[in-house]
């Protein structure tokens, strides 16, 4: 799959008069375009909806562009309860996944009327004594143990995760959330991560629906919804095709049909909470080359760094890179593109065959609209960057302004005592 800048050299020149590199920006039209499909893939289960993964892509203006397709929130922390409130969420829109979660956090959740999603046997006794009493409405977060596979091998080791209940536990604390006032019961579950391949979402499906059957049958519980958590990935690589959602919503249909339907649970409800498939290839990265060095290597120097895209550091996370202008010139070159923390696993790129990089040309490093921005940091005293949305008509859209120095100091208690030189 050939990847293609949604931006070009032409339109970044004229970006940067205003709000130069290095920023991140995100394509509206994509953005829209993918909700739509989503929409599309599952409009067969009356109750579907996504629950978009904020810790994704916590912005505000991206929340509400999801918001006009009837999207929710899947929150993990305090703040991110708070950002679904302030962009007009409600309880039924916001699904509060966490996990060794603090009291007040489940507090706010049930003030919110969010969705509560157990990730911990014990947790049933803990929100109890937190709030006092059980929602009517509860989930929990099951995993299966040992390893996870389709037919193209192991995808992921549920059993080596903090997350999630056992199938014994599962039972029994659906009998006891029951007895203590539930009466409508979802179950979630995350597998793997960023699998690229329509099979994943309809084989665990499929055992999410065995599973909610018998335990309809073992506890009397009424299931209302089943949430495939997010999981479903974008192909990093140009070796790789995208999913389709249209054939993962059909696989996930042919599941529910097969086994749920038969049981008489043909009301039950599909959650997910996509977020690198909802906005992962919607957002990138724009940088400058500033500097070159030549030594054992050929570096390339950028004004971007691991404080702005995290995943290549940590993980070691391979994101493509197309240097604008030059899309057709022939990659005969050999660089680490590198940038300014002091760490050596700072590099968007190792080894990578790219056109002759020439100083102040511009590099626009794909998929960062997922887990980009969101895992930025301060290390080195580094600032985040701006947020950019290029909106359907060719305008672009300041929706996040750049960190300053003023913001990094802003949080010391001695900060009216302390002069920042310019």
């Amino acid at each position: 799959m050939k990847k293609t800048p949604f931006v070009t050299k032409q339109q970044v020149e004229e970006i940067v008069k205003k709000y130069p590199t290095p920023f991140h920006i995100y394509d509206e039209k994509g953005i829209r375009e993918n909700a739509k499909a989503v929409k599309e893939a599952f409009a067969w289960n009356k109750g579907f909806r996504e629950y978009f993964a904020v810790k994704a892509t916590p912005n505000p203006y991206i929340l509400k562009i999801l918001q006009e397709y009837d999207m929710g929130c899947d929150c993990s922390s305090y703040t991110e309860l708070m950002l679904a409130k302030s962009c007009g969420f409600d309880g039924e829109h916001i699904m509060f996944s966490a996990n060794e979660t603090p009291a007040e956090e489940f507090a706010y959740a049930n003030e919110l009327g969010a969705i509560i999603n157990l990730d911990d046997f014990t947790h049933i006794d803990y929100l109890e004594k937190t709030i006092g009493y059980i929602p009517e409405t509860i989930s929990c977060r099951y995993n299966p143990g040992g390893v996870f596979e389709l037919s193209n091998g192991i995808m992921d080791n549920p059993g080596d995760a903090k997350y999630g209940m056992t199938k014994d536990q599962m039972i029994e604390g659906y009998k006891i959330l029951k007895a203590k006032g539930a009466k409508n019961f979802g179950i979630h579950a995350f597998l793997a991560s960023n699998t690229v391949t329509n099979e994943y979402y309809p084989a665990l499906a499929r055992q999410l629906f065995e599973l909610v059957v018998e335990l309809k049958e073992k506890t009397g519980c009424h299931i209302t919804f089943v949430n495939l958590s997010g999981g479903v990935g974008i192909p990093y690589t140009p070796d790789k095709e995208p999913n389709d959602i249209a054939v993962i919503g059909e696989g996930v249909r042919k599941a529910f049909e097969e086994v749920l339907v038969p049981a008489g649970m043909d009301d039950v409800a599909i959650y997910c909470e996509m977020g690198r498939f909802m906005l992962g290839p919607y957002g990138a990265l724009v940088t400058q080359a500033i500097h070159e060095k030549h030594t054992y290597k050929e570096y390339i120097g950028v004004d971007a760094c691991a404080a702005n895209l995290m995943r290549p550091a940590i993980y070691g996370a391979y994101h493509h890179l197309t240097v604008l202008g030059k899309e057709d010139a022939p990659l005969d070159h050999v660089y680490d593109v590198v940038g300014n923390l002091c760490e050596n696993c700072d590099k968007f790129a190792i080894d990578r065959k790219l056109p002759k990089i020439d100083i102040g040309d511009y590099i626009y490093i794909h998929d960062t609209g997922a887990h980009g921005f969101s895992m930025g940091y301060n290390y080195n005293g580094r600032l985040r960057s701006a947020e950019l949305l290029l909106k359907e008509d060719g305008s672009v859209k300041l929706i996040r302004r750049a960190e300053t120095p003023e913001d990094y100091f802003a949080t010391f208690d001695c900060f009216d005592d302390i002069k920042i030189c310019r």
